[in-house]
């Protein structure tokens, strides 16, 4: 037997030893955080053995032929003399052995479903799905030795995994159980008094995340207004407290006969510009805090567009997907017969919002009509015959695109050529594509509740005509996938890790976290134009903003909707036929003057057109002080 000498040499049987120990405890860690990263073997809690672990409910697994020679050599090592085996005990630690070359840029469409971030001081690759580091998959997740010939998706086969399945079946199991509140991120404002306005928004409605989060970014935006007049704190005290809160019971009958409950919602916000103007969103998430950000955010809309009108916002916590035609009637019948009497031309008329369609605003306005035994007024919903104009769904959408090429013809470019990533799937989103297609930019994702589609090639009409009939079919995405070979469905992932040059997220409020942040800044992303209401977490608003990306907020660039609201509604629009050219053209003027006035505000209090922060706070300025005037001319009321 060899000895080894001066501590380096080594025969093949103390390889194997050293190899085989190094190997049982290792997790993955990452240096140099950069464009290029080392990916080394390291010391760590994650056991190999984790993969051979039976999960709840999951088969036994039998040790593999490679494990049996493993277990053999070790067998043959602990039969050396123990003199011997002392002697290696103090061998001095080999070092470290790269498992991973380098993390490349051109590794990104392999990747995909990884991304870098810190945890407790130290880079770390993770992955998107469970969130986690290292060694957490059936087998290495980085591939083999970092080869690209390791082509198969690791999402694919974390999906697949025992653990994820696991981990699926508990997320189902506590959907019945109490969820705790998560905290609110409460941002650091330079002044005390604006400071005081968000802490009583807290105290009053601590439990209320999303309509607090909406409140500190408007109240950031207003911080050097309120510094310039103390009075604004007052007026804002009083904007926060909605008009009226109406909350109802919506009691309803299944096809089987069987009878559900489920509750309503009608937030009347602010009327001090003129009668309300909101949407109604139908969805299982849909909460009081959901309803007041909702109003909240329309309110201030409402008052940055050329029409002066006051924001509503409500809905209820019934789910149409699954439900049949009469059943949604039957709900939105029972819906309306509560919430009629507080509608009308000249105090509420709703609109279309998630989940709420030409369906059923015709079902609601039926009820309407039969309840206040008139046709005075109408509501704002689509291709509807009491609606006089032929572009009110696109509206929306058409109003992102032209916002978008006003941002970049201010810096002299345009959309054409430009790669752009769209999330959603629903009105907003498809009519981004059409006129993203229009303007020769190139569309190439968008989402659904389950994951992303992305298609290299770019959308086109046909394509965009393709994702409709999937949509009215209340299909999945992925079938898309099946028909264009060049395209691909991701489950359980974001369009964000894309290379793009604008982002259009069009899906929900909060839909861009802080890791979906990281991606764009990443994905070479420059601009970002809110098709939803708050689409961003505050923490995904500081990264986008300290990477200077400029962002479209929806309030200005979401106007689209309140205009052609107003244009059907007008008197004159509906005896006349507009032609699309007409309305198009007024839309593009509408969106050009609540560009201008944005941007005119925020150079009254000293933002640059350049800061990525201009327009954010140049529509809250605008749009509060129009409101604060017609508070304080109105006296207390």
């Amino acid at each position: 037997m060899l000895l080894p000498g001066s501590g380096v040499g080594m025969n093949s049987t103390m390889d194997d030893m050293n190899l085989i120990q190094q190997a049982q405890r290792h997790h993955l860690v990452a240096r140099e955080l950069g464009e290029e990263i080392d990916l080394e073997i390291g010391p760590g809690d994650d056991d190999p053995s984790f993969a051979n672990t039976p999960l709840i409910g999951g088969p036994p697994r039998e040790p593999s032929s490679e494990g049996q020679d493993e277990t053999k050599q070790m067998v043959m090592v602990s039969q050396l003399p123990s003199d011997d085996q002392d002697m290696l005990k103090m061998q001095p630690a080999k070092r470290k052995k790269k498992v991973v070359k380098r993390w490349r840029e051109e590794w990104a469409d392999t990747y995909k479903w990884a991304y870098v971030d810190v945890k407790e001081g130290t880079a770390r690759i993770f992955c998107s799905v469970c969130r986690e580091y290292g060694r957490k998959h059936r087998r290495n997740p980085y591939g083999n030795e970092g080869s690209r010939n390791m082509q198969m998706s690791a999402l694919e086969e974390h999906n697949n995994s025992l653990l994820h399945k696991e981990a699926l079946r508990l997320q189902m199991a506590s959907k019945d159980k109490i969820i705790v509140d998560k905290p609110i991120y409460v941002k650091a404002l330079m002044s005390k008094t604006a400071g005081s306005i968000v802490e009583a928004a807290l105290k009053r409605d601590p439990h209320e995340v999303e309509f607090v989060q909406s409140v500190q970014e408007v109240v950031h935006a207003l911080e050097r207004v309120i510094a310039k007049n103390s009075h604004y704190v007052n007026i804002m005290e009083r904007l926060l407290e909605p008009e009226r809160i109406i909350i109802f019971r919506v009691p309803w009958v299944d096809d089987r006969g069987e009878t559900h409950v489920n509750r309503g919602f009608r937030v009347q916000f602010n009327q001090a510009l003129g009668p309300c103007r909101g949407g109604i969103r139908f969805h299982p998430s849909m909460t009081l805090s959901i309803a007041k950000f909702l109003g909240f955010e329309q309110t201030l809309k409402n008052a940055l567009s050329p029409y002066k009108l006051g924001g509503a916002a409500g809905g209820s916590d019934f789910d149409p997907k699954g439900k049949s035609d009469n059943e949604i009637m039957r709900f939105c019948q029972s819906f309306m017969n509560e919430i009629y009497r507080y509608l009308g031309p000249d105090k509420d008329l709703p609109s279309e919002d998630m989940g709420v369609g030409t369906r059923e605003m015709g079902y609601l306005f039926g009820q309407y009509r039969r309840l206040a035994g008139h046709f005075q007024g109408s509501f704002t919903g689509p291709r509807i015959f009491w609606s006089g104009s032929s572009l009110r769904t696109e509206a929306t959408g058409y109003g992102l695109v032209f916002f978008a090429q006003l941002m970049l013809a201010d810096v002299n470019k345009e959309l054409k050529g430009l790669r752009c990533a769209v999330s959603g799937s629903g009105k907003i989103a498809l009519h981004v594509l059409e006129k993203l297609i229009a303007y020769g930019a190139l569309p190439i994702t968008v989402s659904d509740s389950k994951g992303y589609l992305v298609d290299e090639d770019g959308f086109d009409y046909m394509k965009i005509s393709f994702l409709r009939d999937i949509k009215a079919q209340q299909r999945s995405l992925r079938d898309y996938s099946k028909t264009y070979a060049r395209s691909k469905y991701y489950d359980e992932a974001k369009p964000w890790n894309e290379r793009c040059d604008v982002a259009f997220p069009c899906a929900s409020q909060n839909e861009i976290d802080q890791a979906d942040a990281i991606s764009l800044v990443n994905s070479d992303c420059r601009i970002l134009v809110e098709g939803s209401n708050m689409p961003c977490t505050p923490e995904a608003v500081d990264v986008l903003r300290k990477a200077n990306i400029l962002i479209a907020p929806a309030m200005a660039a979401g106007a689209g909707g309140v205009v052609a609201g107003e244009l059907e509604l007008n008197h004159e629009c509906n005896l006349v036929h507009w032609s699309p050219e007409d309305f198009e053209s007024k839309l593009q003027e509408a969106i050009k003057q609540t560009y201008q006035r944005a941007l005119k505000a925020a150079a009254d209090f000293g933002y640059q057109k350049e800061s990525p922060e201009a327009l954010v706070h140049g529509a809250v300025i605008s749009a509060f002080m129009t409101i604060a005037q017609a508070m304080n001319d109105q006296g207390c009321v």
